[in-house]
C-alpha cells in the first residue's frame, strides 16, 4: 500500500535489540496430556463403551458357566474377543492420530512463517510473521490478519473483525481522535493479534508480540476447544443409545415375560426355587445385550477411516482426527479461489489499450499513487508485496525504468477510497508534482467507463468487445479514470466517487496463467459427482 508519510522502520541493530528485550512473535504452545491419558481418552467413544460394558457382563456370564455349570473354557472365547476388538480400535486411532499430532506440530509452523510487510532500513519488505519485533513498521491490508498487537500511525477506512478477541465481527479503527469510540475493548487507534483486516488499509507501530499481545493472554488463559462432531460421530452416538436402549428394552422384557410366567407355571412360591430362576433370567437378558453390541463395527470404522487418513497422508493432506476423513468424503461442493490456488498467481501486464493518447505523466502519476500494493526492490528482482494484481502494474512501471516510490513521494495524498467488491473500484485524491490537485480512479473498466463523461472518443460496444475479448483469453481487467479538479469540485462522498468530469484513461489486460495440474484435479473431482465452483471477483467471462 502506499502511505502519506515516509518511514524508515527499523534497523537490523535495532530488530535484533527489540527481540533481544521483548521476545519473539511466537505464542508459547500448551501443555499436552500424557500419551496414557491421550489412549485412554478413545475409550469414550460410544460404541467402545458399550463393547466394554458388554465384554465385562460377558466375563461374567462366562465364569458362571464355567464355574458354576462346568462348562469348558471356550466360554471365554466370547469376552477375550470383545477386549481384542476393543484394543484394535482403540489402539490403531490412538498410533494414527498420534502420527497426525507430529504432522501438525510442522504445519501449525506455517502459520508462523506467514509473510508479513513491514518497512525496515527505509525499504518495503516482507519477513515471516515469527520475525516481527517490538518497534516494527507493519503495513496492513484487506483480507490480512494482523500479526501482532500495535498503534496505527494510518488508516483508511480500516474496518478490522475483532470476533476472535471480543466478538465484535467489524470495529472501525481510526487514527482521529474525535473518531476514538469511547466504549470499544480496545482503543480505535489500535490493531490486535489475531484479528483480520476486512476493509481498508493501514500502517501500524508493533507495541507488543508473542505471548504479550492480547491475543497471547487469552490463548494461555483459556484453551479452546472448537472441535465440531462429523456426520460419523453423530450417528455413531445415536447408533450406540440406539442400540443401548433396544436391547435393555429386549433385556427388561425378557426378565419381566419369564417372571410373569414363573408365577403362572409354578403353583407353589419357592424363595430358592424362584432366586436360581431370576439369576438364571439374568443371565439370559445380559447374554441378549452381549449379543446385541456389534463388536466388529468399532473395528471396520477404524479400519476405514485408518486407511483413508493413510492415502490422504500421502497426497500430503493431514488429517488430525481420523473421523474427519469421513467428513472429507461426504463433500458435494468444492468453492474454490481462482487467483493463486488455480493460477500460478504471477501476474503480469499483457496488453495496455489506453486511448486519447494521454500523457505519460498522467498513466505513470495515476497508476503509482493509486496502489495498495509494494515492491520489494532490496533483491535482484522485484517482488510484489500486497495485492498482486496492483503489484503486476508496479511491475510494469519498474521494467519501464520507474520509480514508483519517487513519484509516490512526490506526490502529496489528500484523500483515499479504498477498493471494496460491492464498489468495484478505487479512487485517490492527490496534489500532483506538477501542482494540480488531481482525483485517480482504478476499477472495473464497465462501472468506471459508465462514471465518466469524457471518454476519448470510445464507445461502450467498443469498450464491451475488447472486455469481452481479453476475458475470453481468461484475463483480468481494469479500467482508468482521472479528473484535474478545481475549487468547489466533488470528489468522493459518501464512501463514493461523486465527480462528475471524469476522463476514461483506457484499459489494463493482466494475466495470470493457469496451474499446469489444475484441468486434471478440477477433471477428477467433477469425475466423483463434486460440483466445482469458483469464488472470485472478476468477471464471468474470466473465472
Amino acid at each position: 500500500m502506499s502511505q502519506k508519510n515516509h518511514y524508515t522502520g527499523l534497523t537490523d541493530a535495532e530488530v535484533s535489540e527489540s527481540r533481544r528485550k521483548n521476545g519473539v512473535n511466537l505464542l508459547t504452545p500448551p501443555e499436552k496430556d500424557s500419551l496414557l491419558k491421550r489412549f485412554f481418552e478413545k475409550f469414550g467413544d460410544p460404541l467402545i463403551i458399550i463393547l466394554l460394558i458388554a465384554g465385562a457382563l460377558s466375563i461374567g456370564i462366562s465364569c458362571y458357566e464355567y464355574f458354576s455349570l462346568g462348562q469348558g473354557a471356550g466360554v471365554f472365547f466370547e469376552p477375550i474377543g470383545i477386549f481384542i476388538a476393543i484394543l484394535l480400535a482403540t489402539g490403531l486411532a490412538f498410533i494414527f492420530e498420534l502420527k497426525a499430532d507430529k504432522e501438525f506440530a510442522l504445519l501449525n509452523q506455517v502459520n508462523d512463517d506467514e509473510p508479513v510487510q513491514v518497512i525496515r532500513n527505509g525499504n518495503a519488505m516482507q519477513i515471516a510473521k515469527k520475525d516481527v519485533v517490538v518497534g516494527d513498521i507493519v503495513i496492513l491490508n484487506t483480507g490480512e490478519e494482523v500479526p501482532a498487537d500495535g498503534e496505527l500511525l494510518e488508516a483508511v477506512m480500516l474496518n478490522i473483525d475483532e470476533s476472535t478477541l471480543t466478538g465484535e465481527p467489524v470495529c472501525h479503527k481510526t487514527t482521529d481522535p474525535a473518531e476514538f469510540d469511547s466504549e470499544a475493548t480496545f482503543p480505535s487507534n489500535h490493531a490486535m493479534r489475531g484479528t483480520k483486516i476486512m476493509e481498508g488499509h493501514g500502517v501500524m507501530r508493533v507495541l507488543a508480540v508473542g505471548d504479550k499481545t492480547e491475543n497471547g493472554k487469552v490463548f494461555e488463559a483459556a484453551q479452546i476447544d472448537d472441535s465440531v462432531k462429523t456426520p460419523l460421530n453423530e450417528q455413531l452416538d445415536g447408533l450406540g443409545d440406539l442400540i443401548t436402549k433396544i436391547s435393555y428394552g429386549f433385556a427388561a422384557a425378557i426378565v419381566i415375560g419369564r417372571i410373569v410366567m414363573y408365577f403362572i407355571n409354578v403353583p407353589e412360591f419357592d424363595w430358592v426355587s424362584f432366586l436360581a430362576f431370576f439369576l438364571q433370567t439374568l443371565m439370559v437378558a445380559v447374554t441378549l445385550v452381549v449379543v446385541a453390541v456389534p463388536e466388529g463395527l468399532p473395528m471396520a470404522v477404524t479400519l476405514s477411516l485408518a486407511y483413508s487418513m493413510r492415502r490422504m497422508l500421502k497426497t500430503n493432506n493431514l488429517v488430525r482426527k481420523m473421523h474427519a476423513c469421513e467428513t472429507m468424503g461426504a463433500t458435494t461442493v468444492i468453492c474454490t479461489d481462482k487467483t493463486g490456488t488455480l493460477t500460478q498467481n504471477q501476474m503480469q501486464v499483457a496488453q495496455t489499450n489506453f486511448f486519447g493518447n494521454p500523457s505519460d505523466d498522467i498513466l505513470i502519476e495515476g497508476i503509482a499513487v493509486n496502489s495498495t500494493a509494494q515492491l520489494d526492490l532490496s533483491g535482484d528482482k522485484a517482488q510484489v508485496l500486497g495485492n498482486p494484481t496492483e503489484g503486476a502494474l508496479l511491475l510494469w512501471l519498474h521494467k519501464r525504468g520507474v520509480n514508483y516510490l519517487d513519484v509516490k513521494d512526490k506526490a502529496q495524498r489528500i484523500e483515499e477510497l479504498p477498493f471494496s467488491t460491492e464498489r468495484k473500484y478505487m479512487a485517490t485524491v492527490v496534489k500532483s508534482a506538477t501542482g494540480k490537485t488531481i482525483l485517480y480512479v482504478k476499477g472495473a473498466p464497465e462501472i468506471i467507463f459508465g462514471m465518466c463523461k469524457n471518454t476519448a472518443g470510445v464507445t461502450r460496444q467498443e469498450v464491451d468487445a475488447q472486455l469481452l475479448e481479453y476475458q475470453n483469453q481468461a484475463m483480468r481487467t481494469l479500467g482508468f479514470a482521472y479528473q484535474e479538479l478545481a475549487d468547489g469540485d466533488k470528489t468522493i462522498e459518501n464512501n463514493k466517487v461523486a465527480a462528475a468530469n471524469l476522463t476514461f484513461l483506457g484499459i489494463v489486460a493482466i494475466s495470470d496463467p493457469v496451474r499446469s495440474d489444475v484441468p486434471f484435479a478440477v477433471k477428477e473431482v467433477i469425475d466423483a459427482g463434486i460440483k466445482v465452483k469458483i469464488v472470485t471477483g472478476d468477471t464471468p467471462g474470466t473465472a
